[in-house]
C-alpha cells in the first residue's frame, strides 16, 4: 500500500531541482547506515545546493584538486564521492588525494577506467571509505578491480549502460553497481531493471535553467 508522505518546500524553494521519480524504483546502497539511490552528477555549488539527490558523484576532466573537492563538501547538504584521478593523473599522487579526500569529509572515491588494479589495492589500504571503480566496457579487467578492492563499480558506457550493467549483474549477482541512468525516464529504468543499485542523474546546467527563467521574466513583460 503506497503511503502519503507529507511535504514541505517553502517559497523561496519550491523551484529546487528534482530528480527523476523513476530513480526511487532502484534498491539503493547502504553506505555508512546512508541508503542512497540518486547521485547527482555535477561540481556546480548552485546545482548541488538546490537538488534533492541522495549523493553527489564529483569528477571532472581536469587533475583533482583538493581544494575543489573541499568546496563541494563544504556546500554540499548530502554525501559526496570525490573523484581521486585515474587516467593522467595516477599512482601514489591518486593514492595520497584518495587520503586527503577522507580526511576532507568524503564519503568514498571515484577512480577512472585505465587505473590500474595496483592503485586500487593502494588506496583500499589507506582509506576506509569505499573505492569506487568505472567501468566504461566489459573489455576491462573488471574481475581484477574488484579482487584488488573495489568496492563499487561505477558503470558509465552512454548508451551501452544498461547491457553492460546486465552482463555485469549476470557474473555478481550482489555487488553494489552505480550506473548512469540517460536522459529519460525509459532509460532510467532500463538500467534499474538491468540490475543498477544506483542511478546516476546528469541534471541540466546552471544556464540552462536559468535560462527557463529569464524567458518567464520577458514573458512577464508582454
Amino acid at each position: 500500500m503506497k503511503k502519503d508522505i507529507p511535504a514541505y518546500s517553502g517559497t523561496l524553494r519550491s523551484h529546487l531541482l528534482n530528480i527523476p521519480e523513476s530513480i526511487y524504483a532502484c534498491s539503493g546502497i547502504l553506505i555508512f547506515g546512508r541508503r542512497i539511490k540518486s547521485v547527482v552528477f555535477s561540481t556546480d555549488v548552485a546545482i548541488i545546493k538546490n537538488v534533492n539527490a541522495d549523493a553527489v558523484i564529483a569528477v571532472y576532466p581536469f587533475t583533482p584538486q583538493p581544494v575543489i573537492s573541499q568546496a563541494i563538501i563544504q556546500v554540499s547538504d548530502v554525501p559526496v564521492f570525490v573523484g581521486v584521478g585515474g587516467g593522467i593523473t595516477n599512482g601514489q599522487r591518486s593514492v595520497r588525494l584518495a587520503a586527503e579526500a577522507e580526511h576532507q569529509g568524503a564519503f568514498g572515491v571515484v577512480v577512472n577506467a585505465p587505473i590500474p588494479p595496483a592503485v586500487i589495492a593502494e588506496m583500499k589500504a589507506r582509506v576506509d571509505i569505499p573505492v569506487i571503480a568505472t567501468i566504461v566496457s566489459e573489455r576491462q579487467d573488471i574481475e581484477e578491480r574488484i579482487a584488488a578492492g573495489a568496492d563499487i563499480l561505477n558503470i558509465s558506457a552512454a548508451a551501452s549502460t544498461p547491457a553492460l550493467v546486465s552482463w555485469i549483474r549476470e557474473r555478481h549477482p550482489n555487488f553494489p553497481i552505480i550506473a548512469t541512468g540517460g536522459p529519460t525516464e525509459e532509460s532510467i529504468l532500463a538500467t534499474v531493471q538491468a540490475g543498477a543499485n544506483a542511478i546516476t542523474y546528469t541534471p541540466p546546467t546552471n544556464g540552462q535553467l536559468f535560462s527557463e527563467t529569464m524567458q518567464k521574466y520577458r514573458n512577464s513583460f508582454d
